[in-house]
C-alpha cells in the first residue's frame, strides 16, 4: 500500500506568484525513483540510485522533489523499487513537513505486492499504478526521473506543453554526440515539434545549429492525460514497458511530441557566474565525481543555496562542525564534524566524519560517519558511509594497487565501498 507523507512549503506564497495556479494545480506529479543505477554500482550495492548521498546533507531525489515543490506541485507520487529502504526513510526524515505548515504530500508507492515481477520499466511502472492518475483526475501528469542534478521550474514547461497544443514534451538538452548512447535522442523540425526519438542510438548526427552535440531527453515528460492514459493501456497490450524504448518513439508519428528547451527555464536566484542551464545526469562514478567539484567555491558551476528556489535535504539536528586547527581550501564540512590538525583541499564531508591529526584529503568525497586517520592520505576517492579508515593509509597514490581492492573509475577516481574499514574493536 502506498505511504503518505506530507513536507515543507513554507516558500509556498512567494513562489507561486505570477503563475498559472489553475494548471499547476491540475498538474499530478509521478517521479520514477525505482533506477538501480548499474554504472554506479560502487554506491548502489545497498541503496537505489536516487537514495545517493549529494554534497552536504542532500541525496540524489532531492533535486528532483524540490523543483516539483517549488513550482508549486501539490500531489506528487514516487514509485520505488530496488534496494528502496534507505530511500524510504530518507524521504520519511526529509520530507516532513511542521504541522502549521500548508499541506504537501509525497505518495510512496513500491510495486503492489501481487506483482510477480514488480515494475517492468518506466511506462510499466506509471501503468501499474494507472488508478492513481484515474483517480486524481488532472489535466496534465509530469513523469519525472529522480536522480539528477539540477534546477528547473515546471511551469514554464507546462506553459509551452499547453501554448503549443502538445499531446507530450519531452524536457531536452545538448550532449556531445559521442555521448549519445547514454540517453534518449530526439530530432526536431524549426518549431521543436518532435520528428524522431531514439533511445540510447550507438550513433547519430547532430542538430543544424549545432553539429558536435545532439538533443538528449532529460527523462522529464509532461503528458496531457487523456493522450497518456490511452497510451499506457495500448503500450500494456502490446507488451511496452518503457517510455524511451517503446511508448515514446511510437507515439512520435501520431501524436504532437514538443521538445522543450531546457536553456529557457529561468530559475530565480540564479547568479551569473553560475553555469547557465545546469544539468547533469550523475549516472557513472566520474560523472557524480564531478559534479561534486562543480559545487564547490565561493563561484560554483552549480550553488546548492539558493533561497529563492532551494534543495531540500535531511532535518539535520547534529551539532555544528568543529574544526580545531587545518588547512582547508575550497572544500565543504558538514555538521557534526570533526577536523583536528587536517588538510582539506576540494573535498565534501557529510555528516559526522572525523579527521585525525595529519590526514589529508585531495579532491574527496567522504560521507557519513566517516573516521580518516591520523596521517592517511586521500586523493581522488569516495569514501561511503561508517569506514573508519587506519592511520596512515595512502589511497589513491597506486592505481595498481587500488584495483586489487576497491572500484575504480576510468578516469581514477577510487570508491571505497561502505563499512569497508571496520572500526578498531
Amino acid at each position: 500500500m502506498p505511504i503518505a507523507v506530507s513536507v515543507e512549503t513554507l516558500f509556498l506564497s512567494t513562489a507561486l506568484a505570477g503563475s498559472d495556479m489553475a494548471s499547476i494545480h491540475k498538474t499530478l506529479g509521478i517521479v520514477l525513483a525505482g533506477g538501480q543505477g548499474t554504472r554506479l554500482h560502487a554506491l548502489t550495492h545497498q541503496r537505489c540510485k536516487p537514495a545517493v548521498p549529494f554534497n552536504g546533507k542532500h541525496r540524489l531525489v532531492d533535486f528532483v522533489l524540490s523543483n516539483l515543490l517549488n513550482s508549486g506541485l501539490t500531489s506528487v507520487h514516487l514509485l520505488v523499487q530496488y534496494q528502496a529502504q534507505s530511500l524510504v526513510e530518507h524521504v520519511r526524515q526529509a520530507w516532513s513537513s511542521a504541522p502549521y505548515l500548508p499541506p504537501h504530500f509525497v505518495n510512496l508507492v513500491p510495486p503492489a505486492p501481487t506483482s510477480e515481477h514488480g515494475y517492468l520499466g518506466t511506462s510499466d511502472a506509471v501503468w501499474q499504478n494507472i488508478r492513481l492518475i484515474e483517480e486524481a483526475a488532472p489535466d496534465h501528469v509530469a513523469v519525472f526521473g529522480a536522480d539528477h542534478v539540477y534546477r528547473m521550474d515546471l511551469r514554464q514547461m507546462l506553459d509551452a506543453h499547453v501554448r503549443n497544443r502538445a499531446d507530450v514534451t519531452v524536457a531536452t538538452v545538448p550532449v556531445p554526440c559521442e555521448h549519445c548512447s547514454g540517453f534518449g535522442i530526439v530530432e526536431t523540425d524549426a518549431q521543436l515539434r518532435i520528428t524522431d526519438f531514439r533511445e540510447k542510438p550507438q550513433q547519430t548526427r547532430g542538430m543544424a545549429s549545432r553539429p558536435t552535440h545532439a538533443l538528449a531527453s532529460m527523462g522529464n515528460y509532461l503528458f496531457s492525460t487523456e493522450v497518456l492514459l490511452r497510451e499506457l493501456r495500448r503500450g500494456a497490450e502490446a507488451g511496452e514497458t518503457d517510455f524511451g524504448t517503446h511508448l515514446l518513439p511510437r507515439l512520435v508519428k501520431g501524436h504532437r511530441l514538443l521538445a522543450y528547451d531546457f536553456a529557457e527555464n529561468q530559475v530565480p536566484g540564479t547568479h551569473a557566474f553560475e553555469e547557465p542551464a545546469y544539468w547533469r545526469d550523475v549516472g557513472t562514478i566520474d560523472a557524480y565525481f564531478e559534479a561534486h567539484l562543480d559545487t564547490l567555491g565561493v563561484q560554483p558551476r552549480f550553488r546548492m543555496t539558493n533561497p529563492q528556489w532551494p534543495i531540500y535535504g535531511s532535518q539535520d539536528a547534529s551539532e555544528s562542525a568543529q574544526i580545531e586547527a587545518g588547512l582547508i581550501r575550497r572544500s565543504v564540512v558538514g555538521s557534526g564534524c570533526v577536523v583536528d590538525g587536517a588538510r582539506l583541499d576540494h573535498a565534501t564531508l557529510r555528516r559526522a566524519v572525523h579527521l585525525q591529526p595529519g590526514a589529508e584529503l585531495d579532491h574527496c568525497i567522504v560521507m557519513d560517519r566517516c573516521v580518516i586517520g591520523a596521517g592517511a592520505s586521500l586523493r581522488r576517492v569516495i569514501v561511503d558511509q561508517d569506514n573508519h579508515v587506519p592511520p596512515g593509509e595512502r589511497i589513491g597514490h597506486d592505481e595498481a594497487y587500488d584495483r586489487m581492492r576497491f572500484h575504480v573509475s576510468p578516469s581514477g577516481v577510487v570508491v571505497v565501498p561502505r563499512g569497508h574499514f571496520r572500526r578498531p574493536a
